[in-house]
């Protein structure tokens, strides 16, 4: 794992900034030492690179955390739509240095400002937005303009059921007292981000398993295993 310093030289990126992302929940560290030190992993430095194109293409800190934290957030369809719209900007910018370029050699401004027209970018950045946040829950979510706080209250009370999940994964993940606990996670979801029906939840459990940054986080609260065994206990779950 590396240090913030090394983060910070690997990718050009502040001190200050990391810790700024750190602070509003955006790029959480892998781990931090006895001595408080910050550790990434590449499962953090694979979000920060996410971050860092979504900033490039000049979204919002807090657009960013609630698109990537969406749960249906689709890494791979993102980066796709991220280069269409940079190979976009490339293009409209090598349209104004030619027209710089057409000036500073003839003398001449034929006043053409179509070069500057970012129409077709916004519309194709707004047409992107909506499908990276089209779905119901996302909209749930996102209506409840939730402020930095109550995220962070938010998330640590997740974490404070997994950790629970995590004490109960010596049992088998259909006793009563895991699905219980599953039950108050499905709740929690409801009651903090958006109605988390079967699907969604069922979903959500697969994710725990199948996303290293979410597995590496559900374990740090409850321990290794808890979130291969919330996962199976979601799965009992959904069934009934």
């Amino acid at each position: 794992m590396l240090t913030v310093n090394e983060v910070s030289k690997r990718t050009g990126v502040s001190v200050r900034t990391l810790h700024h992302y750190d602070s509003i929940g955006l790029l959480r560290p892998t781990a931090v030492t006895e001595a408080g030190y910050r550790l990434y992993d590449d499962a953090a430095l694979s979000r920060l690179s996410t971050i860092l194109f979504f900033r490039e293409l000049e979204f919002p800190l807090r657009e960013i955390k609630r698109i990537i934290d969406s749960p249906d957030f689709d890494a791979e369809e993102a980066v796709r739509q991220q280069i269409e719209l940079l190979k976009m900007r490339r293009d409209r910018l090598d349209s104004i240095i030619s027209l710089a370029c057409r000036i500073q050699e003839t003398g001449v401004n034929n006043m053409d400002f179509s070069p500057f027209d970012k129409t077709e970018i916004e519309k194709y950045t707004d047409e992107a937005k909506k499908r990276w946040g089209s779905t119901e829950a996302f909209r749930q979510f996102e209506s409840k303009n939730m402020n930095e706080k109550e995220l962070s209250d938010a998330a640590s009370g997740l974490m404070d059921i997994f950790a629970r999940l995590g004490g109960l994964r010596h049992l088998a993940p259909d006793c009563a007292e895991a699905q219980s606990e599953v039950g108050a996670l499905r709740q929690f979801i409801t009651d903090n981000y958006y109605t988390c029906t079967v699907p969604i939840f069922r979903g959500l459990g697969q994710m725990y398993v199948c996303d290293e940054r979410m597995t590496k986080n559900i374990d740090a609260a409850g321990g290794e295993g808890t979130a291969e065994f919330a996962s199976r206990a979601i799965e009992i779950y959904c069934k009934d």
